[in-house]
């Protein structure tokens, strides 16, 4: 074997080591693997994911807050404060809002509605309500496509714009510039396209599975999730389509506020 090729061997075999000693210490240490990272300038997409290390204690996401604030996006605070900022996913409407409305109120927690263009168009009065109400309202995109799959700004914005200027001429004022990508599919290039347009991106730090109509959460096995894992700074996720959810809530809002929580608006963590 001439020494050329011994040395070509050996680079590879240093390599190969060094990915999978890399790999086997981010699961060692639960964090996510890097290939679940996007590569600066990546248009390779990514799944928000989270691993909880803790209850009580923020979760890692698969992109850390730093990176994420270059682009304008966030998925918690670092605080130890114990605040929670309520966020609310709107695909349609099947009755459960009114509830979710009326336990905010009741608590006097504010809170930002991701929606679609088809909750504009038929929930025209519950939207109004939102507002009038003194929460937010955000852009959830106006057909809920995978956004990762978008290359082209003018494409990209035009799911933004084609909701703002519903949402306008149907509430009398503009639409607030927050963005949450449908079934938080993502790449850097949407990130930088989304900040690019004046939008700050929210993702989650606390979410569960509410939003399969037939398989509906008991109330106890929703308790189980959102109790033990709320921290401080978090970025809750809840379904409006929910059941559960619009049955839960005000007792959810109680028992969290036993816990010494508060509710702050999405305000506080973009600024």
């Amino acid at each position: 074997m001439n020494k050329n090729l011994k040395n070509i061997i050996g680079t590879v075999l240093l390599l190969t080591l060094s990915y999978f000693g890399g790999q086997g210490i981010a699961r060692l240490q639960g964090l996510p693997d890097s290939g679940t990272l996007l590569p600066a300038g990546s248009s390779a997409s990514a799944n928000w994911g989270l691993s909880f290390q803790e209850d009580g204690k923020a979760p890692v996401g698969n992109a850390t807050p730093s990176y994420l604030k270059d682009f304008d996006a966030y998925y918690v605070e670092e605080t130890e404060e114990k605040k929670i900022y309520l966020t609310f996913d709107c695909g349609f409407e099947n009755g459960n809002t009114p509830a979710i409305l009326d336990a905010l109120k009741k608590h006097n927690a504010p809170a930002a509605f991701f929606i679609v263009g088809n909750y504009m168009e038929t929930s025209p009065e519950l939207v109004k309500r939102m507002v009038d109400e003194g929460h937010t309202v955000g852009n959830h995109t106006y057909h809920h496509p995978d956004m990762s799959k978008i290359g082209d700004k003018e494409a990209f914005g035009k799911e933004l714009a084609d909701l703002e200027a519903l949402y306008e001429e149907t509430i009398g004022q503009p639409m607030t510039k927050y963005y949450r990508p449908p079934q938080g599919i993502y790449s850097e290039s949407n990130l930088k396209m989304a900040q690019e347009l004046g939008y700050k991106t929210f993702f989650w730090s606390l979410a569960y599975v509410d939003w399969y109509q037939d398989q509906q959460p008991t109330h106890e096995e929703a308790f189980a999730k959102l109790i033990p894992r709320i921290h401080p700074g978090a970025v809750v996720l809840l379904h409006n389509t929910s059941k559960t959810n619009g049955e839960i809530l005000d007792e959810l809002l109680t028992k969290w506020e036993e816990l010494g929580y508060s509710f702050h608006p999405l305000t506080e963590l973009a600024q």
